[in-house]
């Protein structure tokens, strides 16, 4: 009896994003065509790792007290964009299940209200930035840990809309599968950025605020070039992406439907990472500094990891665009796999090379220097624990991203941040008469119990959004 679906496929069946035949005529994942996809967003996100490393170095070099004071913000900072910005994510989303299905210019038109979304949160972003004084207060950062940090907050949040309008348009180039633009862009923010946080910082002897305004400044030369990109005549000619850019008040109402969920999510997760990293920097600045050099470092392997799982949204996307929700659940376990793969053997590496890798982050005549790095040396192997339980995190959210389901992974990283890793690493990381809330237990374990806090948080929730994923809750969603 002859294979059906080896006579179909051939004969009637087109094929699928990241497909290819077989020998045996059956249709098959490619790996290879995934990975031509993923290269460039991989790329880009490494950049962006490479990105905050270089903020980092700069800012160490100030001293001990200015990176601690980094990483008693830098994820409170990406919690507030987070939340606000997710709306610029859920674009990619939109794009890739139209280019699926054909609707090229309805693609344009998401990009054009994510722009409208990234406009109109700026006056929220504003008010952050004045409120930085009675956010940061209630948490008692020592001096100069907290002059330093509110010095990088805000400018740091007057900037945020900038990488909100990025994404968007990032989103859109992701969405079509041009991810070599995205690549572009992130390279081009990351080229500027070294130089201009040399610029500012130093010789213009802003200091830490130097490092946000660098940031800024490379934003808004990227989004220029990424608008240009897109009203270049290829573009324009193929999705009408000058005809669209009136605001659409339906179009905004779907897109903060899909793109809140995502930024809540993101934000929960970011938000319970900023809680654990004031707690270690309440313990000094030894344990927040170590704290932030292992957190940097560990970015080579989730944010590259972010790129594969980019891809994965893609292309779950556009095949449930072009209406096969199977072949969708086959590319979305191919992504899941290749992102623990990845996260797996980069955390082991940067275990094994983290003696001499988190001394190029202290300025060796910081008196803290011994201390900070034998303790990040220590922090680095608890990280590379979780890699593998982080990989099936990122990789599983970001396929369901892909396929609209957005609101179970927001309500499981609420529970699970807020509900399980805040509190744990309240109990694990300060001693009695630490802590900020009184009655609880405390086991005084400082950073190392903190980390094992993270660690049990991010096995637990990789494994229930690989379980969403698995169950296919996902198929019943229609955007």
């Amino acid at each position: 009896m002859p294979n059906i679906r080896k006579v179909t496929e051939h004969s009637s069946q087109p094929l699928r994003p990241a497909s290819r035949f077989g020998k045996d005529g059956v249709l098959r994942v490619d790996y290879r065509a995934m990975l031509v996809l993923a290269a460039p967003l991989f790329l880009n996100s490494s950049v962006q790792a490479v990105l905050n490393l270089t903020d980092t170095w700069f800012i160490g070099r100030i001293s001990t007290e200015a990176t601690a004071a980094m990483g008693a913000i830098y994820w409170l900072i990406l919690g507030a964009v987070f939340l606000l910005g997710g709306v610029g994510m859920g674009v990619q989303t939109l794009v890739a299940q139209h280019y699926g299905a054909g609707r090229k210019h309805d693609a344009a038109r998401s990009l054009w209200t994510g722009l409208w979304v990234a406009l109109a949160i700026a006056p929220a972003f504003v008010a952050l930035a004045w409120a930085g004084g009675p956010i940061l207060r209630p948490f008692e950062l020592p001096e100069p840990i907290e002059t330093y940090a509110l010095e990088y907050w805000w400018p740091r949040m007057i900037g945020a809309p900038l990488g909100v309008g990025l994404w968007a348009v990032s989103g859109f180039f992701n969405g079509i599968g041009r991810t070599r633009l995205t690549l572009i862009l992130m390279i081009e923010v990351a080229v500027l950025n070294a130089p201009l946080n040399e610029l500012f910082m130093f010789h213009f002897g802003w200091g830490v605020a130097g490092s946000a305004w660098a940031t800024n400044v490379a934003l808004v030369v990227g989004i220029v070039t990424a608008l240009g990109l897109f009203l270049s005549r290829g573009i324009r000619h193929e999705y009408g992406s000058a005809l669209h850019w009136r605001p659409d008040l339906a179009r905004i109402g779907a897109l903060l439907a899909l793109g809140l969920p995502i930024g809540v999510a993101i934000s929960v997760d970011v938000i319970g990472a900023a809680l654990f990293q004031i707690m270690q920097v309440q313990l000094g600045a030894i344990d927040g500094a170590a704290t932030q050099i292992v957190m940097m470092l560990t970015s080579l392997a989730f944010m590259p990891a972010v790129g594969i799982g980019l891809a994965g949204t893609t292309l779950v996307g556009q095949s449930i665009g072009s209406g096969d929700r199977d072949w969708a659940a086959r590319v979305g376990n191919a992504t899941i796999g290749l992102s623990v793969i990845y996260m797996g053997a980069v955390g082991l590496l940067l275990a094994v090379a983290g003696p001499w890798l988190i001394p190029l982050f202290v300025a060796r005549e910081d008196p803290n220097f011994v201390a900070t790095v034998t303790l990040a040396t220590s922090l680095i192997w608890i990280a590379a624990i979780y890699q593998g339980f982080d990989a099936l995190h990122l990789g599983s959210s970001f396929c369901l991203r892909g396929a609209g389901d957005t609101r179970f992974a927001a309500l499981a990283l609420l529970v699970l941040s807020w509900g399980l890793f805040v509190p744990l690493a309240h109990t694990l990381t300060f001693a009695p008469g630490q802590g900020w809330v009184e009655g609880v237990p405390l086991l005084g374990l400082g950073a190392v119990g903190g980390w094992i806090a993270i660690t049990l948080y991010i096995g637990t929730l990789g494994i229930t959004l690989l379980l969403r994923w698995r169950s296919g809750a996902w198929r019943r969603i229609q955007l």
